[in-house]
């Protein structure tokens, strides 16, 4: 059981209680991207301490949202299948959140975690539904990551790898997923640079991925 107690007998209470404690849903959060070894999600989250990362592990186990599971002669943490209920949560909080950022200090980092679920939060599954199957790779403050859009269907693997078009960017990108800019002002403006592929296919991005500001 979390530390906090809210002295309140309700379903938001109990929620936060058991995934309200800093860092919990960051924890969530990356380890909705794939089961993650404790090396792997200290990297992934740098400024956690490390007791905090055990404690937290520990506390999200004990709620039965995690579990410690042997692979490869490694324990791995991943998300059990009353964990991965959070999953449209914590995608929706992502675009919440995703409206409110704004110019990124210099001691925030993009990680291919946090990129790969707002990246996931701002999919437009209808709208792809309605354009052609397209791979993209990019390259995202230090995250690399490859998205494959086929229909409705969106696969982000963490990486590089082929694709119809190759890109980089750094934080800016948030300006065109909430349309605050136009992908024909993104590519003028250098926010997003076009390493190898047809340009035009940034247009098609932007209609995926879209969270409105």
């Amino acid at each position: 059981m979390a530390a906090r107690d809210y002295g309140q007998y309700g379903g938001t209470a109990r929620a936060l209680e058991l995934v309200g404690e800093r860092w919990a849903l960051l924890i969530v959060r990356d380890l909705l991207v794939g089961p993650r070894r404790y090396g792997e999600l200290s990297a992934g989250l740098p400024r956690i301490p490390t007791n905090v990362l055990a404690t937290r592990l520990k506390e999200l186990q004990a709620a039965g949202v995690i579990r410690r599971a042997p692979r490869s002669r490694v324990i791995i943490y991943e998300l059990t299948e009353y964990g991965r209920e959070l999953e449209p949560i914590v995608l929706a909080l992502g675009a919440w959140g995703f409206r409110a950022l704004g110019e990124p200090r210099d001691d925030q980092v993009i990680t291919p975690e946090s990129m790969t679920i707002d990246l996931r939060s701002a999919f437009q599954s209808s709208a792809a539904a309605l354009l052609p199957p397209t791979s993209y790779s990019a390259h995202v403050g230090s995250a690399d990551l490859v998205l494959r859009v086929d229909g409705p269907a969106l696969a982000v693997d963490a990486g590089s790898g082929p694709a119809d078009i190759r890109f980089e960017a750094d934080a800016g990108i948030r300006r065109l997923i909430t349309g605050d800019v136009s992908a024909d002002a993104a590519l003028r403006a250098g926010i997003v640079r076009v390493i190898e592929g047809d340009r035009s296919l940034i247009h098609r991005f932007a209609e995926t991925f879209r969270i409105a500001a």
